[in-house]
């Protein structure tokens, strides 16, 4: 029992700190998101957004201020209202004692900047169209291959489904170029096709599809058959309907794989009108490189959707895996 407390103890330490690890990251790049440019570069190391503040004693009245230049014997400095609006400019003979505070300050304008310099909804819109689009196409194709590898008996059934499985070893810059070269041909270079068509048919939801085909009991198909079910009548009727984990888990990844696409896009368009998210970014971080505020801001935009998306849907991905391998 003893050894049993301690290996728990020893196991849940280990997930928190390698959780911790994971999320840090997260966690700093959102609360430098909100950080304004001066605190970033200020190189202090905090993840609670402070603004620091400068005050001086005048005539027995407290003041914020803003030091212009400090010397041992003078000092120049704007003095703000209330509202932190400029008030005055003030000379010192002598260099005064100056109050310091740091106050938390979170500076949501950033992500508001960041759509003002940049196109960032157009990038969201059209990385929104580009991923339902390849969503729908991967879901009918791959439905429809699942269902013959699992359900339909021809030759060469096995070697097709392995040669399909294979592909997935293949990593994109092989096929990059030659890629290009047949879209270019046949006119899709720096249009919406070139970044959905091609990836309608995906192998990995055919193979988790095709496993969850396979659990599908017998005796549902064959009473589906008695009452004049067709194929496609089987697999609307039958095998959808109790492959929903499943299902979802693949719209999950497939949206994932479409907002992330990175390489696909920068080398198949060139317009920023259809420019997608990643792509955005990239030329964004090149334009702003000094304005890491601005930077962690859109990074964060781009982020908390999918974020958002896979904590709704977690519960199905982990039952969608687990049951994939229980029928081979």
């Amino acid at each position: 029992m003893f050894k049993q407390v301690i290996g728990r103890v020893i196991t849940y330490t280990l997930l928190i700190i390698c959780g911790l690890v994971m999320i840090i990251p997260f966690v700093w790049m959102v609360t430098t998101a909100l950080k304004s440019q001066k605190e970033v570069n200020e190189g202090r190391i905090s993840f609670i957004p402070m603004e620091r503040r400068t005050y001086i004693i005048r005539n027995g009245v407290k003041e914020r201020v803003k030091i212009i230049s400090q010397d041992a014997n003078k000092a120049i400095v704007h003095i703000y209202n209330k509202n932190g609006d400029f008030k005055e400019t003030y000379l010192t003979i002598y260099s005064p004692k100056f109050i310091y505070e740091n106050r938390v300050r979170f500076c949501w304008h950033n992500f508001v900047e960041v759509f003002q310099k940049v196109a960032f909804g157009r990038y969201f819109l059209n990385t929104i169209f580009i991923s339902l689009s390849v969503l729908i196409g991967v879901l009918i194709t791959s439905s429809l291959a699942a269902y013959a590898f699992a359900r339909m008996k021809f030759y060469g059934r096995d070697v097709i489904f392995y040669l399909f499985i294979s592909m997935m070893m293949v990593p994109q810059p092989v096929y990059l170029i030659p890629s290009f070269i047949l879209l270019n041909k046949i006119g899709w270079i720096d249009t919406y096709q070139a970044l959905i068509i091609p990836w309608i048919a995906n192998i990995f939801t055919i193979f988790l599809l095709r496993q969850q085909f396979k659990t599908i009991p017998d005796d549902l198909f064959d009473a589906a058959a008695i009452d004049g079910c067709s194929r496609l009548g089987m697999l609307w009727h039958v095998a959808l309907p109790v492959s929903k984990s499943v299902l979802v888990t693949s719209a999950i990844f497939s949206i994932i794989g479409s907002w992330n696409s990175f390489m696909w896009p920068l080398v198949m368009t060139s317009s920023e009108n259809i420019r997608v998210l990643q792509v955005g970014l990239s030329y964004f971080s090149q334009g702003v490189s000094t304005y890491n505020h601005l930077l962690m801001a859109a990074s964060t935009l781009t982020i908390a959707p999918l974020l958002i998306l896979f904590l709704f849907a977690q519960r199905k991905i982990i039952s969608s895996f687990a049951m994939s391998g229980l029928k081979g």
